[in-house]
């Protein structure tokens, strides 16, 4: 079976598992993306490394029930069963098949692994199957899903709403950069399931807008980035406002300490689900570590930008990103910039075009390292090194999905060369380190570099939304003054 975006959640891909009952950071140093201002086969996972910093699985005093092979072994309703069936989602992938028993039976669950293995399915399966036949009233959501980003949520709605209109359930999504009035109305009219950033529904929690007291299953999905974006406190604070002795299932791709204080508060008795790190190979993905001179940094990455295919390109500021789109573009190149200075319908319709491929390359900060999967991407490019070991994993977890091949490749200058090496050893990863210049055949073999065209292009921007007049406070709903003061500085 071909397991692309239609074959189960948009995220999945095959990996060894194991299911029971029961950080360290490296900086390298920053770079601009123009610096100046081998042998074959990939790099692989060392079998023998785990990554750093993170907790010990704790151990359940519950078996967990035994995995399924089929989705027709589940306790589920016909409905979603015949949903799965229409969208050519026929074979369970292991986190499923591992956790929907327990979490059908409403257990709780810790579930480790990187993104891509199919946890979206894994926890909204569960989700939608234990609320189907019920009702919420208005602004009293039945279940809540918590994301770190504003893509992240609109995938995680995606995936799930042919099963949930399956179910006659309705899905409300609440994330920042969108109007607040308009979600407001959402919740007010009443939804079963409601996938949020936690900054957004902490705003409209205040704003009396909604309220978490029925709510019975929650899941946090990507808990380390929130945590990493400093969430913590307001994903606490919403976590005590849910129904007491409900069902949380918690997600991560990594199990740092705030991660763990998550796990030791709200989970109880938790199955626990973990891709093996030591077998998190993914043997489809190389990795590679070219070495570059900083003078010939820029030259090299247009080179690779202008190959045949899909590439996403990473680096760490949005100024960076602006720049290098600008100069791709001028180049030849089919470029587009997203980060977090683009507004919330910018970056959809940015994420459109690189779909669709009317857009090749897609120039991004880390707001693209998580939530983002496409079809047939097989090149991720650090251009500026990433910050840690997680930031390597997350952005790498673009490409070499549903058993696909990729590769993910970092432009490392000299005095970047240590603290790459000790990220990767963080990492657990050994990659494939070549030295290369702008025109190398090398360069072309790794990455399929070509020259440009040279001849400029231009794309089509997204049109920034027309600001909406007010016409009074009271249109705008309630808001108190601590979410006033926030609206606008809330980038999830």
């Amino acid at each position: 079976m071909n397991r692309t975006a239609r074959t189960n959640d948009r995220y999945s891909r095959g990996s060894s598992t194991r299911t029971s009952g029961s950080s360290t950071r490296s900086a390298p140093a920053r770079s601009s993306y123009r610096g100046n201002g081998g042998g074959g086969g990939g790099g692989s996972r060392r079998p023998s490394a785990s990554l750093q910093g993170e907790f010990a699985l704790p151990t359940g005093t519950s078996p967990a029930l035994p995995a399924v092979a089929e989705f027709a072994e589940l306790d589920m309703p016909a409905e979603l069963l015949q949903a799965l069936t229409a969208q050519g989602v026929t074979v369970p992938f292991p986190i499923q098949g591992a956790t929907l028993p327990n979490t059908l039976a409403g257990r709780d669950v810790l579930g480790r692994g990187r993104t891509g293995s199919g946890k979206t399915l894994a926890f909204g399966l569960a989700l939608l199957a234990r609320t189907a036949g019920l009702r919420a009233e208005p602004r009293q959501p039945l279940a809540l899903v918590l994301v770190p980003t504003r893509e992240l949520a609109q995938q995680v709605t995606d995936a799930l709403t042919p099963y949930a209109r399956a179910l006659r359930l309705r899905v409300g999504t609440v994330v920042g950069g969108m109007s607040i009035g308009r979600q407001a109305s959402v919740l007010r009219g009443g939804v079963e399931l409601v996938v949020a950033t936690p900054g957004r529904l902490k705003d409209l929690i205040e704003r009396r807008d909604c309220r978490l007291d029925r709510v019975k299953i929650t899941v946090l999905d990507e808990a380390d980035q929130m945590t990493d974006m400093g969430f913590m406190p307001q994903v606490t604070e919403l976590l005590e406002q849910v129904q007491p002795g409900g069902q949380t299932m918690l997600f991560s791709a990594t199990l740092d300490r705030n991660v763990d204080r998550l796990v030791k508060r709200f989970l109880t008795d938790p199955v626990v689900h973990s891709v093996d790190p030591s077998a998190g190979t993914i043997t489809t993905m190389e990795h590679h570590v070219l070495h570059v001179h900083p003078a010939d940094k820029h030259a090299t990455t247009t080179e690779i930008a202008a190959r045949d295919g899909k590439v996403i390109m990473f680096l760490d500021t949005k100024h960076a990103v602006d720049r290098l789109t600008k100069d791709l573009l001028a180049s030849g190149v089919r470029a587009a910039a997203l980060h977090g200075g683009k507004s919330q319908p910018q970056r959809t319709r940015t994420l459109a075009q690189f779909k669709d491929g009317h857009v090749s390359v897609l120039v991004a900060t880390n707001v693209a390292a998580r939530g983002i999967h496409v079809d047939n991407l097989d090149l991720v490019v650090n251009v500026d090194p990433p910050t840690d070991h997680k930031d390597y994993l997350h952005r790498g977890g673009r490409t070499a999905r549903a058993g696909e091949s990729g590769s993910v490749i970092t432009l490392v200058v000299p005095n970047q060369r240590r603290d790459m090496d000790r990220l990767m050893s963080a990492a657990g990863i050994t990659p494939r380190i070549t030295q290369v210049r702008s025109g190398d055949a090398e360069l072309t073999r790794i990455t399929g570099a070509q020259t440009p065209s040279g001849i400029p292009v231009t794309i089509t921007a997204p049109a920034a939304p027309d600001r909406p007049k007010r016409s009074s406070a009271s249109s705008r709903g309630r808001r108190s003054p601590a979410g006033q003061a926030r609206r606008n500085s809330r980038a999830a």
